[in-house]
């Protein structure tokens, strides 16, 4: 199954990362989460899966659009 790239919806920074590569995760989990203008934003799980990726490292800022996480359903 091809990897899903999940994306930021906003410009952010990368406050704190809840999964390692390789994980498996169910759907909902948070994978990372994002804070902007002092409000934390999860990113979850969008199915079942796996961590194939990750593109940031905390404290990076991302822009609206920019790549994440790269994740694969189960």
């Amino acid at each position: 199954m091809p990897a899903i790239k999940l994306l930021s919806e906003l410009n952010a920074t990368v406050w704190r990362i809840a999964a390692a590569e390789g994980d498996r995760v169910a759907a909902g989990e948070t994978l990372l989460l994002l804070e902007s203008m002092k409000m934390e934003i999860p990113v979850a799980a969008p199915a079942a899966g796996r961590v194939a990726a990750i593109l940031v490292r905390e404290a990076d800022l991302v822009s609206e659009g920019d790549a994440l996480m790269l994740f694969v359903a189960d």
